[in-house]
């Protein structure tokens, strides 16, 4: 079958080339119509290493070309998947499976209904699995047919053929994928954008001038004196998800949290950094409200609240790897960041929760911002002026 190795050579091509499962399958669905396959629709469905989703399916029809489907972490998207012929095969150890429709299982397999819908009459799936022992396990190719007699036995044969091939591809594709979306997550995507891009070794990185937010909670140590870990990290997690959802919103770059404290920063140019300030500025008062917001969730759930100060600064820092030789950091270190975290300990001292450095205020023309006297700041030579914000803050 001459059109069927000649697609296997096309999707080895397009394995290396592509950049997304979203192209491979683009061009597998009408390579295969071409072939005569009487396909109604075309899935490949892979698992997901991502905070926020279990799996993806890449899905095609003649009518409406490709469109991608998530599943959750939470408990309906568990329920999906127990509920997926891929579950069924796993839970059998089986690699195959096969459906004339309408079928007995469509209780059992919501998605046959679906199928029925739209004229199948025959489903098959293969599961190819991957090395390893990370929870990219494997990837799922199924297809519906329409038409009285289904696939017949030859182009079933030819999907065995075809499968090698096309998990090589969607290995390629799911790997690339962790690599960038996985560091991304944990590096942000600024970050990850250059460790990609071949900075990973010691000391590579660059003098940047930005503005720095620094946000501390307050009195969170006390907490793990009188309540579990397993509250206490769900508590924490609420409140940085209230403070970091406006720093990503306004472009700031989130480059680490330590402890009960999150560090930001939103590179500048040197000649005008006002508006990197600006964002950082607004990131930091809707930081507060937001946080206010959740303490007054939490009071309703007779739970303790939470404060956040926060510290502005703007200056150069250097943006790279600092660490052991296998252990880095990819980060921003100088004297101004050592200088936010000074500023904000200062918070309680002036019964403010929202500081700045006199550069920071006066990229601001001091609007909102009210000097509050000179501090010492240990490290720091010489005293340091030091702003809070007057304007009310969640009104």
């Amino acid at each position: 079958m001459n059109g069927m190795q000649d697609l296997i050579d096309w999707l080895i091509a397009a394995g290396v080339s592509s950049r997304s499962l979203e192209q491979i399958m683009e061009g597998l669905g009408p390579r295969l119509l071409a072939l005569g396959y009487p396909i109604v629709r075309a899935s490949i469905a892979m698992p997901s290493i991502d905070p926020m989703t279990r799996g993806y399916s890449v899905v095609w029809s003649p009518g409406s070309g490709v469109s991608v489907d998530t599943q959750g972490h939470d408990d309906a998207g568990q329920a999906m998947f127990e509920r997926s012929p891929i579950f069924h095969l796993l839970a059998n150890n089986l690699l195959y499976g096969r459906w004339r429709l309408p079928s007995s299982d469509r209780e059992a397999f919501p998605l046959f209904d679906e199928l029925v819908a739209i004229g199948a009459t025959d489903y098959a799936i293969t599961l190819a699995e991957f090395p390893g022992d990370t929870a990219l396990g494997g990837v799922a190719f199924s297809l519906a047919a329409g038409g009285v007699e289904g696939f017949t036995d030859e182009e079933i044969a030819g999907i065995s053929r075809l499968m090698p091939a096309l998990a090589l591809a969607c290995y390629r594709l799911a790997t690339t994928r962790i690599a960038t979306d996985v560091l991304a997550v944990y590096t942000g995507a600024r970050t990850s954008g250059r460790i990609l891009s071949g900075q990973t070794r010691r000391g590579d990185g660059t003098s940047i001038y930005a503005a720095i937010l620094l946000a501390d909670l307050k009195d969170f140590t006390s907490l793990n004196e009188r309540w579990p870990p397993e509250r206490i990290v769900g508590w924490l997690n609420e409140h940085f998800e209230a403070i970091a959802d406006p720093v990503e919103k306004n472009g700031g770059e989130i480059l680490k949290f330590m402890g009960d404290s999150l560090l930001a920063i939103f590179p500048s140019e040197l000649e005008d950094p006002s508006m990197a300030c600006r964002r950082a500025l607004s990131s930091a008062l809707d930081a507060v409200k937001a946080n206010q917001e959740l303490n007054v969730t939490r009071a309703a759930r007779d739970e303790p609240a939470l404060l956040v100060d926060v510290a502005l600064h703007v200056g150069e820092v250097f943006y790279g790897n600092i660490g052991a030789a296998r252990r880095l950091d990819f980060t921003a270190i100088g004297r101004a960041v050592n200088e936010a975290a000074r500023i904000e300990k200062i918070a309680d001292v002036v019964d403010h929760s929202v500081l700045a450095s006199a550069p920071f205020a006066a990229t601001q023309a001091w609007m909102g911002f009210k000097s509050v006297g000179f501090f010492t700041l240990k490290g720091v030579a010489e005293p340091a002026e030091v702003f809070v914000w007057t304007e009310p803050v969640g009104a």
